[in-house]
């Protein structure tokens, strides 16, 4: 390995070549700290240079690994000694706004929040959001296809490019760089790089599709008392909200229980003896009228026992007091370590069952366990924590086959935005028929035949 990164020292200069303990000091697991183990960290400039490198590490039969913002969550940042990794961030360029267009053209290594204010600065809006969104990279986001809380307006990150370039493992680059929202010329190249997690090629830069900016947003905090009101409240608030439903989020008892009044980290702005608490956004162009639209839908709400009670942010403080307590990951951490968490989507009909079946499942195997749930219901997705006293690799798996073996007879996903990385690739075949696990095999071969990319990444390798 030292010949090889003499050669990349060439391209990208030896002040960005990471070596020993710089490369250790390095997190690639935000939940649990673990460092990194990559034989070297190379942080090249811009596509040419990674492109260079690439054919390098083609040349050399050398494995590398992609580092964006180091906020994902199925070990897909994971790297051993005989690894490369090739972290993008000296890539944050944002290189072109199109105001008229309603485009925005960045690197891959630039912040999620870097692009929201950008777009900001325009009167623009780009809609993915997340906890996240002052570490993740855009590259990180395309490479898992990721999706926030506004998905159920907006759709996932896929939704939002319309154009990309990735360099191949050989050091090709594709640069499919679409500024338009219809382009039917041949296959659409960039949706074999979103959500592939690094496996196929390396994103560098995109054009990411903007929004108008919503001059009003109104959000709400309700409880329900039941599961059926809270499905008939999603069913209320998009009829009658229609286009201006931004948000449908949901948290069960135990979930906002923990955070407010039993561990004192956040104020409970309702009481916590509800079963169910949703969080509702309204987006509008004019707040007088989304303002009065949104009321009279709560009320309505009201009058057919849908909900049982309502808080309405008054303020910017009081919108972001609402979601501190659905993004304190922190605190699920701090008060469950240690910590399993899952990222799993069903049809939004079976999630009650789910997760009492699931809940008394737990208690059967340990009594002392812990179920926490809360999620974006609006698009089938739940984020579900559990502890049962121990995070030994048998205790792991238990909770893992339950978790995941019912979402095969729902036909659910073992992943509804995370991704699959190394965590969960044991379990692709839950969500994933054999013949569709045989193209990805087909395709990984095509654009990565010494399997050098992300390498046992989503896929386990070929016997």
């Amino acid at each position: 390995m030292d010949a090889l990164l003499r050669e990349i020292a060439a391209v990208v200069g030896p002040g960005n070549i990471m070596t020993g303990e710089d490369v250790a000091q390095r997190r690639v697991d935000w939940m649990t700290g673990a460092p990194c183990r990559a034989g070297a960290i190379v942080r090249p400039a811009d596509t040419a240079e990674l492109a260079a490198v690439m054919r390098l590490c083609h040349v050399a039969n050398q494995p590398v690994v992609t580092h964006g913002g180091l906020t994902g969550l199925v070990h897909g940042g994971e790297a051993s000694p005989e690894e490369l990794v090739m972290s993008l961030e000296r890539m944050t360029a944002i290189e072109e706004m199109d105001p008229v267009g309603g485009t925005i053209t960045v690197q891959a290594g630039v912040p999620l929040q870097r692009v929201q204010e950008a777009a900001d600065d325009h009167d623009l809006h780009f809609p993915l959001d997340l906890g996240a969104r002052g570490s993740c990279t855009i590259g990180g986001n395309i490479s898992t296809n990721a999706g926030g809380v506004r998905v159920i307006r907006y759709g996932m990150m896929r939704q939002q490019v319309l154009g990309l370039e990735a360099v191949l493992a050989d050091g090709t680059v594709i640069s499919s760089m679409n500024r338009m929202l219809k382009n039917n010329a041949g296959y659409d190249l960039k949706q074999l790089f979103i959500g592939s997690e690094g496996t196929l090629g390396v994103v560098t830069r995109a054009v990411l599709k903007l929004q108008p900016r919503m001059a009003s947003e109104k959000t709400a905090l309700v409880s329900c008392p039941s599961f059926e009101a809270v499905t008939g409240l999603l069913r209320h608030m998009g009829r009658t909200l229609g286009g201006g439903l931004g948000t449908f989020e949901v948290m069960w008892r135990n979930h906002y229980l923990l955070l407010t009044e039993e561990s004192g980290r956040n104020v409970p702005p309702l009481p916590t003896d509800s079963p169910f608490y949703a969080i509702i956004e309204s987006l509008g162009v004019d707040d007088e009228a989304n303002t009065a639209q949104f009321g009279k839908a709560l009320e309505t709400a009201f009058e057919t026992d849908l909900i049982s009670d309502a808080v309405v942010a008054q303020s910017d403080a009081q919108r972001q007091g609402i979601w501190d307590i659905r993004e304190d990951i922190e605190g699920l951490i701090q008060n469950l370590a240690p910590l399993f968490t899952f990222d799993i989507s069903l049809p939004i009909p079976d999630m009650e069952r789910y997760v009492n079946q699931l809940e008394a499942g737990l208690r059967q195997g340990w009594p002392q366990g812990r179920l926490v749930v809360f999620g974006h219901l609006g698009d089938g997705n739940l984020h579900v924590s559990v502890t049962v006293g121990s995070n030994d690799p048998e205790a792991r798996r238990a909770v893992e086959q339950l978790v995941y073996a019912p979402l095969s007879e729902l036909g659910g996903s073992v992943s509804a935005e995370h991704g699959i990385g190394l965590e969960k690739r044991d379990y692709l075949a839950v969500s994933r028929n054999p013949e569709e696990i045989a193209l990805m095999h087909t395709l990984k071969r095509a654009l990565d035949p010494k399997g050098l990319l992300n390498r046992h990444k989503i896929l386990a390798p070929e016997t």
